[in-house]
């Protein structure tokens, strides 16, 4: 017998041991491991390229999955954009939670501050007043309304701001109507101002006549701040039309 022929005759010959056959389901629990680790691991990669390195390992020899199985493991080239030799970038800084801001020097008020008759948040007063603006963009507009709880202690937390926003502030007619609607579980009633001789302020709510309540402005008696009770109207797109009038009852509005 050649010696091809003794090769030949003992590689026919079964195997002394058996091998076992793989695990496939522990293969493929230690596989979704990785996985998981990798997600979690963001910053991790260097360790991130190492384990997944290892998947593909695994998964060409041992598993043996098909294809479309084989396409939900992410490759090894694409576990970092990072070379392992840099550090991990630092994370970018976060801003700290804005807080329940009270009086603000922008926000004091301008004249008298005017209650409301509504009690709010903790049972405290709701008030409305007039505050400075002072904006590039506004040149003509030289003040907001700010609806606010008012505090024991003098000071308010502001709820609701609103300003005109084009031409002039003082320009005849209605301005800056805003409110109804639920800021931190009080309501906040319609509210505005009108330039002008106004002593009623009236409108309709579904062919209903509403009357508004009102309040001379301490520091400019040509502005006339009014507001609505809640009860009546409770959204200012349900107003149609504003209307103002004068001492005589003549309408100063079209």
């Amino acid at each position: 017998m050649t010696d091809l022929e003794t090769l030949r005759s003992a590689l026919r010959e079964p195997p002394a041991e058996e091998f076992a056959a793989p695990d496939l389901a522990a293969i493929m629990t230690k596989g979704r491991r990785i996985r998981r680790r990798r997600r979690l691991a963001t910053g991790a990669a260097g360790v991130a390229a190492a384990m997944v390195t290892v998947l593909v390992i695994v998964g060409a020899v041992a598993l043996k999955e098909p294809p479309s199985d084989r396409r939900s493991i992410p490759p090894a080239a694409s576990a970092s954009a990072t070379p392992p030799s840099q550090p991990p970038p630092a994370p970018a800084p976060t801003s700290p939670a804005p807080s329940v801001a009270t009086t603000a020097a922008a926000d004091l008020p301008m004249g008298d501050v005017i209650p409301l008759g509504i009690r709010g948040e903790g049972g405290r007063e709701l008030v409305i007043y007039a505050s400075a603006l002072d904006e590039p963009v506004l040149p003509d507009i030289h003040f907001s309304l700010q609806v606010a709880y008012r505090n024991d202690d003098g000071t308010f937390d502001a709820l609701l701001s609103t300003n005109e926003y084009k031409g002039s502030d003082r320009s005849f007619g209605f301005h800056a109507t805003d409110g109804g609607e639920l800021i931190r579980g009080t309501f906040v009633p319609v509210f505005g101002y009108f330039s002008g001789p106004a002593q009623r302020i009236t409108s309709t709510v579904r062919g209903k006549p509403v009357e508004a309540k009102t309040a001379v402005w301490s520091e400019d008696p040509a502005v006339v701040i009014f507001w609505f009770d809640p009860a009546d109207v409770e959204s200012a797109n349900v107003l149609s039309p504003l209307a103002a009038y004068d001492a005589k009852g003549v309408r100063l509005t079209k």
